[in-house]
């Protein structure tokens, strides 16, 4: 322990030993002590000694620190000074050491160290599980020592943290620790561990990292927070950027709209601080992660919709109309805004109708066209609005339009600037930067759009006074024989070519001037300098379209003229070396890397990324078509003709059978229909004899009630000599059971009633089918359901005759059983009680009057049942009728379709034919698979460009 204490205080009797020997004897005393005391003791002089003499401590003693991580797990305090000692060991913060050599030195002894720990795969799974540790004495250094482990060896920690147990789970409970400092160190070792690892990130996000990191924005206030939110937001770049999965889960979690309340700007703007800006100049960049150009198109436009659909759009446009905003943020904000934009119709059509708060009120496409055609303005904030020009155009030929028509005479404002005016003022101001943007943003407004071409062929301009307007075409192809500054020259070349690809109308304007022709093959032809190659690419890139979609129109400029003179004043290979010059370039290659134009300099701001897929496109098509001679263009005319008129042929017979094919599913439909109206009416039929059940079991019990009737009667005949005391009980017995039998005729009728009305709604359904087309074998299920209703009413109207014939005999037995008991009784009854009889039996008779006055009603009712049954029958055969008709039909349908059939086969044997014959004479001729193929071949390559 006096030893311990000198070491710590500093003093010491007689020879001072060295710096390797003191720290010997304290690892000789780590390993050797048996109390727990020596051993702190001994690792915290270790630890004061271990920035001093960091490479004897990192030698001598990081095995046996590593072993009291695994013996003394009891003790925090040990683990502490263990961890902060190693940590000091791995990690190089030395601020004051400013000599290159010696920094070199330290941070190749980091990554030795490094290495010497993770040897062994178990010491990094020791740690972790020391993080688990609660003890802020531990926790923290433990943090602190892995996240140095991953900055100098990240993917071999990364893969041993992928294979641990809950590793990368108990890492995101530091998030949730309450303490800031270890939170926030959290945050650090997390950026770390998922830089460049995508399964961790997305380990990572599925353990609830978005809603974690975006309440640590929140509570610490967003925009304003401090370097806790930047943190926040870098973890969140990490998981998100070229992480498709992560983007999916960040978008249907509905992160997106939390995302809104950070660009809530005040109105007072000014004063911003530097944290401030950092932080929304992040979160503009998490934006535009979700919404890049390189992500898949279908999570873009997702991503795209949510943020116009939760006002994340609306707000950046608030932020770009805003005063007082810093000229960075500003220009983030604008390329922002360009890629929610990019590519959606909704959110283009938003953009467009924005103004500015200006009075009076400019639309902000306006205002930021000012800024890019002004020169004073920043070159980045010029490059972001050119951006946001070409994005508001991706696609969108509405928008091309709009920006079209502010330049033709018709709608030309004079008190008001427009889009057109800003753009034309541009193309011919003195700045060639200027001149280069204004170029490219009206070659983008033309881009894949025929009609604006030709519609742009209009717009003239008047030069100067006195003199008559020539148009814009004409003005810009003055401007390139002036000999201007070398990027307006190629700018207005990229114009052009841009113009007239494709359009040959715009050729034959193009072409009708004498003085363009010449000019470019005086270009071509010249030897000029590095600077100059440019330019001739260009020019013969332009003069090759000239040729390619060249219609023969004019008889001095064919395509055969053309050739000729190249050939006669270039020669065919210098021209095809000329236009190789192109994508020589070495600036070309890097404009088709990605659509946003990222320039160093204004210099270097040559090329057009949509400019570069129209050369890829064009320049092997313009090389055959030069080389090509006036018997290969006849035949190839030729060819073409035929093909076109076969085309035309196939897509008539194509047009022939999408008709017949929707007719088709049209009798599909009503085929369902009909089955559909089948149904209905079997459940009606069975709903039906469920009815018709019910009527027979209520007749056989009044069958049954009658027969005892009957046998009531006879009883009281054998029984004459008993009528004095038992005929009036008789009496009133027949008399109740006469009662019943009304009763229950009377609920006989009612339903015959409800019977009736469903046979009405069976007519309705019937008739309603009878409109409509046949519905196949399912009618004649229906005849046969119908006759069967029918054999049963008829059935039903027999018992119910049965029945009325029972009780006219149950009447005559009364009537002569009170014939026969009257004259028995004339000694033993007074004139009263015969009287009292002869009324009773009055009474009955007229109820039995009355019955069979509803009976005869029952019989018309089942009379006007049957002519409705024979009605339906009728209907179900006009049914018949009209489905054997339609079978008819689609049988002729079927005979057109094979005829049609032929056609297209012998269609195809005269094509093969053809292209037989041509490749007899030596054309070569491209099959569609291998025209499949090449498009295939072309993607692929566009897409090696860009991930390149």
């Amino acid at each position: 322990m006096n030893f311990f204490r000198g070491v710590i205080s500093g003093q010491a009797a007689g020879p001072q030993p060295s710096g390797a020997e003191t720290i010997q004897k304290l690892c000789d005393r780590v390993a050797s002590s048996t109390l727990l005391e020596d051993r702190r003791d001994a690792v915290r002089a270790l630890k004061s000694l271990s920035k001093k003499y960091r490479m004897e401590v990192g030698t001598q003693a990081m095995d046996h620190l590593i072993n009291i991580l695994q013996t003394d797990r009891s003790d925090s305090e040990i683990l502490g000074y263990a961890l902060d000692t190693l940590y000091n060991v791995i990690c190089n913060d030395e601020e004051e050491e400013q000599d290159e050599n010696a920094q070199k030195q330290a941070d190749d002894l980091s990554l030795q160290f490094t290495d010497t720990f993770i040897q062994d795969p178990e010491h990094v799974t020791l740690l972790l599980t020391l993080l688990e540790e609660f003890d802020f004495h531990v926790r923290w250094p433990g943090v602190k020592l892995l996240t140095a482990l991953l900055k100098n060896q990240g993917p071999q920690i990364q893969g041993i943290i992928l294979v641990s147990p809950m590793g990368v789970s108990r890492l995101m409970d530091l998030l949730a620790d309450s303490r800031e400092v270890i939170r926030n160190d959290g945050l650090l070792l997390l950026q770390q561990l998922t830089k460049g690892n995508a399964a961790i990130q997305k380990i990572v996000a599925f353990e609830n990292a978005f809603e974690r990191l975006l309440d640590i924005i929140t509570e610490e206030g967003s925009s304003d927070g401090g370097i806790v939110v930047e943190d926040c937001l870098l973890l969140l770049l990490n998981l998100l950027k070229n992480n498709s999965s992560n983007q999916n889960f960040f978008k249907e979690g509905s992160y997106i709209q939390r995302m809104k309340p950070w660009f809530e700007v005040g109105d007072d703007n000014s004063g911003w601080s530097a944290q401030k800006v950092t932080n929304l100049h992040l979160m503009l960049q998490l934006v535009r992660v979700m919404v890049s150009p390189v992500n898949s198109p279908g999570a873009t436009a997702s991503c795209q919709k949510s943020m116009f659909q939760c006002g994340l759009l609306q707000q950046l446009c608030t932020i770009l109309m805003a005063t007082g905003v810093p000229a960075d943020i500003l220009t983030e904000t604008i390329n922002t805004v360009s890629e929610v934009i990019r590519g959606s119709q909704v959110n283009q059509d938003y953009f467009a109708s924005v103004n500015a708060p200006s009075n009076p009120p400019r639309p902000a496409i306006v205002v930021l066209l000012m800024s890019m055609v002004n020169e004073r303005q920043p070159f980045v904030l010029r490059c972001a609005v050119l951006y946001c020009f070409q994005c508001f155009l991706y696609k969108n030929q509405k928008g091309q339009g709009e920006i079209v028509a502010t330049l033709l005479p018709s709608t030309i404002d004079a008190n008001s600037i427009s889009a057109g005016q800003l753009l034309c003022g541009g193309l011919f101001s003195a700045d060639s930067l200027s001149n280069w943007c204004a170029a490219v943003a009206l070659a983008h407004a033309l881009q894949d759009n025929l009609t604006q071409k030709e519609q742009l062929l209009r717009v003239q301009l008047a030069t100067s006074l006195g003199k008559p307007p020539v148009s814009l075409l004409q003005q810009c192809t003055n401007i390139l024989s002036q000999g201007s500054k070398v990027q307006t020259r190629v700018g207005l070349l990229m114009l052009l070519c841009t113009w007239i690809s494709n359009c040959p109308i715009a050729v034959t304007h193009f072409l009708h001037n004498q003085e363009n022709v010449p000019f470019l093959t005086a270009q071509i032809s010249e030897n000029l300098g590095e600077d100059e190659r440019l330019v001739q690419g260009l020019c013969a890139l332009l003069l090759g379209i000239c040729i390619y979609y060249n219609d023969n129109s004019l008889e001095n400029y064919t395509k055969e003229k053309l050739k000729q003179l190249i050939e006669k004043r270039i020669g065919k290979e210098n021209f095809v070396e000329k236009l190789g010059f192109i994508t020589k370039h070495e600036l070309y290659s890097r404009a088709a890397q990605k659509p946003q134009p990222v320039f160093p300099s204004p210099e270097q701001m040559l090329f057009d990324h949509e400019f570069t897929k129209l050369v890829k496109e064009l320049e092997g098509v313009i090389t055959k078509a030069v080389h090509k001679s006036s018997e290969e263009e006849k035949k190839e005319e030729e060819v073409k003709k035929t093909l076109e008129q076969h085309d035309n042929i196939v897509t008539q017979y194509k047009e022939l059978i999408r008709e017949q094919d929707a007719q088709l599913q049209e009798l599909k439909e009503q085929v369902a229909s009909m089955t559909s109206q089948n149904e209905q009416l079997q459940a009606t039929i069975t709903q039906q004899q469920s009815q018709i059940q019910q009527h027979k079991d209520q007749y056989n019990i009044l069958k049954l009630k009658l027969a005892k009737e009957n046998q009531g009667q006879s009883n009281s005949q054998g029984d004459g000599s008993q009528v004095n005391g038992l005929q009036t009980e008789e009496l009133t017995q027949l008399r109740e059971e006469v009662e019943e039998l009304r009763k229950q005729h009377s609920l006989l009728q009612t339903q015959l009633s409800d019977k009736d009305a469903l046979i009405s709604s069976l007519k309705s359904g019937a008739a309603q089918t009878a409109e409509g087309p046949a519905g196949g074998s399912d009618n004649t299920e229906l005849l046969q359901e119908l006759e069967a209703l029918r054999s049963q009413v008829q059935s039903q109207s027999t018992e119910i005759g049965q029945l009325k014939m029972e009780r006219q005999d149950l009447l005559r037995r009364a009537e002569a059983g009170s014939s026969d008991t009257l004259p028995s009784s004339d000694s033993s009854l007074d004139a009263a009680k015969m009287a009292e009889l002869e009324s009773r039996l009055g009474a009955q008779t007229s109820e039995m009057e009355r019955l069979k006055a509803e009976v005869k009603n029952l019989s018309e009712s089942r009379a006007e049942l049957e002519k409705q049954l024979d009605s339906t029958t009728s209907t179900v055969a006009i049914l018949q009728t009209e489905k054997e008709k339609l079978q008819t039909d689609v049988q002729e349908s079927k005979k057109e379709q094979d005829d049609l059939l032929m056609l297209l086969a012998d269609q195809d044997q005269k094509i093969t034919s053809l292209k037989k014959r041509l490749k007899d004479l030596g054309e070569t001729v491209e099959d569609e698979d291998d025209l499949d193929t090449r498009d295939q071949t072309d993607d692929d390559d566009e897409e090696d460009e860009d991930e390149d």
